[in-house]
């Protein structure tokens, strides 16, 4: 099974960078790499074009003009030029462990999606690591226990602790709580049969809420990547969140209607 894993960016190089080398460090490698570019200025394309030319990964760059945040546009066309069986959709400000892709792959079942977690970095930790040239697991590792101490990680026994596949992990109906576009899993023939993301919505939030409703309504069970699959989210401003609101009752509409 190849895994296509759809890097979702928009100008910030230096998170994308190590986000890239994280995955370069993966023990699993049947995967590519497809960079969902929601607009980026020529920086984010100079920077992947030299990256590719080097790196050992199978990298592609999707782009389409800046007209404001299209996030579920833009993973759709990334989606598309997959050519992987199954899709992992990442945030380019998410480091990955180095055992990410075997985790999600022995997660990956027929049937099922899977929704990912993450340990939230603070924003010194975030500079810290922003401004050292190569991404070492081992290091950043080593000093666990001190960065769960003094704040810079939100979580510490999830990234030392891993547990493999079982019922347990699987929801029951649909929750709204711990889905994460930054971090979550499907087939791309179930992404492909609800039509992707639902692109009519824009601005920030809750279209990876709505994907997952939809993928559950089209008998997709949702399965949690929980003390498995955790990425390493890098400290960012909040985003412009004006059309949050709009955007969850549109998808609260959608909820309530299967209900009756």
């Amino acid at each position: 099974m190849k895994i296509s894993v759809i890097v979702a960016t928009y100008n910030r190089v230096d998170a994308l960078n190590l986000v890239l080398q994280s995955l370069e460090t993966q023990g699993d490698k049947n995967f590519e790499v497809i960079i969902a570019d929601d607009g980026s200025r020529n920086e984010t394309r100079e920077f992947i074009n030299r990256y590719a030319g080097t790196s050992r990964l199978d990298i592609k760059h999707i782009w389409h003009e800046d007209k404001g945040f299209r996030l579920a546009l833009i993973r759709n066309l990334a989606s598309h030029s997959a050519t992987g069986d199954y899709l992992i959709f990442l945030d380019g400000d998410c480091i990955v462990q180095p055992d990410f892709i075997e985790h999600h792959r022995a997660l990956a079942q027929k049937g099922f999606l899977v929704t990912g977690s993450r340990v939230l970095l603070n924003e010194a930790l975030t500079k810290e690591l922003l401004s050292t040239p190569r991404w070492d697991f081992k290091k950043f590792t080593s000093k666990l226990l001190m960065y769960r101490l003094n704040g810079g990680i939100n979580k510490y026994w999830p990234l030392k602790i891993k547990f493999g596949n079982g019922v347990w992990r699987d929801y029951k109906k649909f929750v709204w709580r711990r889905i994460k576009g930054c971090n979550l899993a499907c087939w791309k023939a179930d992404a492909d049969a609800i039509n992707g993301f639902d692109e009519t919505l824009t601005g920030w939030g809750h279209e990876d809420a709505d994907f997952v409703f939809r993928l559950q309504r089209h008998h997709i069970k949702r399965k949690s990547g929980s003390w498995s699959t955790e990425v390493l989210h890098l400290y960012h401003k909040m985003n412009d969140q004006s059309n949050a609101a709009e955007n969850a009752r549109r998808v609260r509409e959608k909820i309530l209607a299967k209900a009756m």
